[in-house]
């Protein structure tokens, strides 16, 4: 039942106003208020970090830097020079190599990545090594013969001629002549890839930052 009004009149019951004063008998509850949307920020995921690539055959950028250091080699190795400078040219070519390859990319090489940098130059150094290699061979055969190129040369460092007649016989069998080609094959691929191998771990450790 609601309470008497302040004017003295009693309103009815279940009244939400005086019927006399017209004043309100009850309070109106104040408004509810609205609760905020919470905003949650999801944290955006961590982009990967691209990892280097490792120098193979795989990494083009190696492949093709790995060639044209071996292409500048080569050509040097063929200009008339001193007897040692083909060796300077060979180890430089891993120089040049891990020098290219940090230029192209913006990637200073570990000693490791450089000594595969310097393999795969050597490995287009022997390349067109044999190329050359081949070449020649055939041009010599269809000259006068390997027997008589490689008498010339004997002959030419004063090899003995019991030395001379025996290592020709050899390059008249086709068994020893192609050991002969296997043999030299063999020092070639050695020799154009260990020194171009050294070159590219000296150039990781000269360029390092």
């Amino acid at each position: 039942m609601p309470e008497a009004c302040t004017c003295g009149a009693t309103p009815p019951p279940d009244a939400r106003f005086c019927h006399k004063c017209g004043r309100p008998l009850f309070s109106e509850p104040p408004p509810e208020e609205e609760e905020k949307p919470v905003s949650v920020e999801i944290p955006e995921p961590e982009r990967p970090v691209a990892a280097r690539p490792e120098i193979s055959f795989h990494n083009t950028a190696a492949v093709r830097v790995a060639f044209l250091a071996a292409g500048i080699a080569s050509l040097l190795i063929t200009l008339p020079t001193p007897a040692f400078f083909p060796l300077l040219w060979l180890t430089a070519s891993g120089v040049l190599a891990v020098w290219l390859y940090r230029r192209r990319t913006g990637e200073s090489l570990t000693v490791r990545a450089g000594v595969r940098m310097g393999w795969i130059t050597g490995v287009f150094c022997f390349a067109i090594a044999t190329v050359f290699f081949t070449i020649s061979v055939l041009t010599i055969a269809k000259g006068g013969g390997l027997a008589a190129f490689y008498r010339e040369q004997l002959s030419a460092r004063g090899a003995g001629d019991a030395n001379i007649e025996q290592f020709l016989e050899v390059l008249q069998n086709p068994l020893g002549l192609g050991t002969v080609l296997l043999l030299s094959l063999i020092f070639v691929f050695v020799f154009f890839t260990l020194l171009p191998t050294l070159g590219g771990a000296l150039g990781a450790k000269l360029l390092k930052d």
